[in-house]
């Protein structure tokens, strides 16, 4: 049997916030995975075949205000006995016609975290409830859930050659939250 994974889930899938989650990892010592599709299992076989642990793991529903097969993936790996789901990172969206989600805290555009949702472009708004288009099925997640604007973007505030501190933030306070400071090292 395989061993349990500790697994990050952010509700993103584009290009940018990949490589933006590939340096945040980078500096994080954890292990940034991608899939082809949002296929659920194909998902969790990526993670236990990661190299070191944790995982930061992507799904997304790009853009489907209804629940896409970024949502079903998210629900697979929340319900999967081999994976220890650290916490989410919730990445905010322009979808119309999503409920949201009830955040822990988020990181705004300046790599602060706040204790309000945020949007897209990383600023803070007045309630707690972040709106996403990969989201809506977190209602009952009992975990941390740190929101945060476009990974890789937000103004050029988390630009990929700054060093991708809002994102890098939002990953560390999941650690923080679920009491591992900092990723293991390589298995």
């Amino acid at each position: 049997m395989s061993q349990v994974r500790r697994v990050i889930i952010v509700t993103d899938g584009d290009d940018t916030a990949y490589r933006a989650l590939e340096e945040a990892c980078d500096n994080l010592h954890c292990h940034p995975v991608r899939a082809a599709s949002d296929d659920g299992v194909a998902l969790i076989d990526a993670i236990q075949k990661a190299p070191k642990d944790p995982v930061v793991v992507m799904v997304d529903d790009r853009g489907d205000a209804g629940e896409g097969s970024g949502e079903q993936a998210l629900k697979d790996l929340i319900r999967d006995a081999g994976l220890d789901i650290l916490g989410v990172v919730a990445v905010a969206s322009n979808t119309p016609g999503v409920n949201g989600v009830s955040i822990t805290a988020s990181v705004d555009q300046s790599a602060q975290v706040v204790q309000a949702a945020v949007d897209k472009a990383g600023h803070e708004l007045s309630s707690k409830t972040l709106r996403g288009d990969t989201v809506d099925v977190l209602a009952d997640f009992e975990g941390p859930i740190i929101g945060l604007g476009d990974p890789g973007k937000m103004q050029g505030h988390d630009a990929i050659n700054a060093g991708v501190p809002a994102t890098r933030r939002a990953i560390e306070e999941i650690l923080r939250k679920a009491g591992n400071g900092r990723a293991t090292s390589p298995l």
